[in-house]
């Protein structure tokens, strides 16, 4: 081979693992997190799992990818380990399915329907029509199906670019007497291992073994070692991802190459005491396409309902291999949801830090109530539980802000950077109702340190404003959490009588100071608070609006423009649930004397 067709082979090489790549992406974002969030669903059925393990990994054409989305659900205690063995087992099975695509190449017909499926044919079709429909439609989906499609065209194109290319070395008799002497298993195991290992794909490593099939110098004996060694080659992504995680995750990780190397290692005894004793007749013949995509098959097939039975072993396996000694849990389950690992898949992702920016506003709802008692009966361990709940709401804030960077990073759906930004949003508006609910708190200790308490006027009044900011707090979490455009619509007219609540207070603190009914010194916290009860209702008004313009799937609704389209009173509803909030908190205020 010449200088001209070692460019043509790593060229071809270079278009089949980009395509590759393209088509993985392509099918993540149409799947938008759907097949991860099946995952996350596994009963602790090994059967199932494995069947689900499959599925999706032939739909993202990467065991190692489902492999990481598996060691990231683990870490993050949503999968049991025992789940992600069934799984993990399935993801062998499913990263077969490229090879037999692959093996169209070698199809040999004069039949127009078979040469129609040749990838000599349906290379330019695809990238053809994935062109199409990239540059000419507007539509995000369609979009996505072109990027398929251009994957699709690439990596056949990559792969037939690659067997031409090769085609020369068939006559060389080194090229030959390379491949003979991978007939050795260990050498041709190894062989596969490290290749799959620097490229992270054993569908890509077993593409090329299929292109250099192409040739007719690689036989059987040194084709089959090298099959068996490409899948302990894949488990170092896995590996590499489980680095840093915790130790059910390192587990996860370890089954995965545990299985493989027992797997490879019974398979391969099996195979060559067969050999040895009764012999294979098709041992020294050359293997074409169809032959490696089968034996690939054959082998993940074989071991993984060899080792099905044995799931609680291999589990009792790597727990004895990887112990807890030294372990420590991370005390907000929240943050260690928001693992690394599960970027890889968007909507996954997108789906804990939702969870755990529910979890800051109830964190937050949890301190506002505490504030409140706080002015009745002062309490210093609840002061103590209050600022442990705001360091970890500030932590949640931190991680998650830095994670959903990171996130949009990745390529997105329209829609999925749409749930990014109303994210941002939310978390900034918890966090500060967390910071005034600790103003509140702070506001009570200055009371109790003084010695004053509040006027039992003032204290009733507290008591009616604080139960209408905890119903708001209440209808912004639920609303945020499920995503309900119906119990948003409930914030903004709460939020109204919030506001005037809080000035008619104002009016009343003002005329009890005149006629000496209050000090300046109980007045000053009393008024202070009233005014971070205005903010917290601001700040779940925001939130209702987030909701709103969220799941109206529109981009162009302006905040401003939404609430003076309520405020104007076009809205039934909102003035029949701003009457419903003025009979129930204002009318308590209206009939206290002042």
């Amino acid at each position: 081979m010449d200088f001209f067709g070692l460019v043509a082979m790593f060229g071809g090489l270079a278009m089949f693992l980009y395509g590759m790549n393209i088509l993985g992406t392509g099918l993540e974002k149409v799947s938008g997190g759907r097949f991860e969030k099946t995952l996350e669903k596994l009963t602790s059925s090994v059967w199932s799992g494995v069947l689900f393990g499959a599925l999706v990994t032939a739909a993202v054409q990467s065991s190692s990818a489902t492999t990481v989305i598996v060691v990231g659900l683990v870490n993050a205690r949503i999968m049991k380990l025992r789940q992600a063995i069934g799984v993990i087992m399935g993801a062998n099975i499913g990263t077969t399915v490229t090879a037999h695509i692959l093996r169209l190449a070698g199809v040999e017909s004069s039949s127009f329907l078979v040469r129609f499926f040749k990838p000599e044919t349906l290379a330019p079709l695809f990238a053809i029509v994935g062109v199409l429909l990239f540059m000419s439609s507007q539509r995000k989906g369609r979009k996505d199906v072109g990027q398929i499609l251009i994957g699709f065209g690439i990596l056949f194109t990559g792969m037939l670019t690659m067997s031409d290319s090769v085609a020369p070395l068939a006559e060389l008799p080194q090229f030959s007497q390379l491949f003979s002497a991978f007939e050795n298993p260990v050498l041709g195991v190894l062989v596969g291992t490290v290749v799959t290992a620097v490229i992270q794909s054993s569908s890509a490593s077993v593409g090329i073994l299929q292109a250099l099939s192409s040739t007719g110098v690689i036989t059987c004996a040194s084709a089959f070692p090298i099959i068996m060694g490409q899948n302990i080659g894949t488990c170092m992504t896995p590996i590499l991802a489980s680095i840093g995680a915790t130790k059910n995750a390192k587990r996860a990780a370890c089954v995965h190459l545990t299985f493989n190397v027992l797997g490879t290692a019974v398979f391969l005894s099996g195979t060559y005491l067969i050999q040895y004793t009764i012999g294979f007749p098709f041992w020294n013949e050359p293997i074409g396409m169809g032959g490696i995509a089968n034996f690939h098959t054959l082998f993940n097939v074989t071991i993984t309902l060899l080792f099905m039975p044995f799931a609680r072993l291999l589990e009792k396996l790597v727990c004895s291999l990887i112990r807890e000694e030294g372990e420590t849990a991370q005390a907000e389950a929240g943050i260690e949801a928001l693992d690394d690992r599960l970027l890889v898949s968007p909507g996954l992702a997108l789906d804990y830090s939702h969870q755990a920016t529910v979890q800051m506003g109830r964190l937050a709802l949890e301190n506002f109530r505490a504030s409140i008692q706080q002015f009745e009966r002062f309490d210093q361990k609840a002061e103590e539980r209050m600022r442990e709940n705001e360091n970890t709401i500030d932590k949640l804030e931190s991680r998650l802000g830095t994670y959903l960077l990171k996130l949009a990073e990745r390529e997105l759906t329209e829609l999925e950077s749409k749930r990014l930004n109303e994210l941002l949003q939310v978390i900034s508006e918890f966090e500060r109702i967390g910071d005034y609910s600790m103003n509140n708190a702070q506001n009570a200790m200055s009371l109790f340190n003084d010695r004053i308490a509040l006027s039992d006027d003032a204290w009733q009044e507290l008591q009616v404003i604080g139960e209408a900011c905890g119903e708001i707090i209440e209808l912004a979490i639920a609303a945020f959490d499920a995503e309900d455009t119906s119990i948003a619509c409930n914030i903004e007219p709460l939020e109204q009588i919030i506001d005037l609540i809080e000035n008619t207070l104002k009016d009343r603190h003002v005329l009890r100071l005149r006629e000496g009914r209050c000090t300046i010194q109980s007045g000053i916290p009393f008024v202070e608070t009233l005014g971070s009860l205005e903010r917290i209702a601001d700040h779940c008004s925001n939130i209702g609006v987030h909701v709103i313009t969220h799941m109206s799937r529109e981009t162009d609704i302006d905040r401003h423009d939404y609430l003076r389209e309520v405020h104007l009173g076009n809205s039934n509803t909102y003035a029949q649930l701003y009457q419903q909030y003025d009979q129930k908190y204002y009318a308590k205020i209206a009939s206290q004397r002042s």
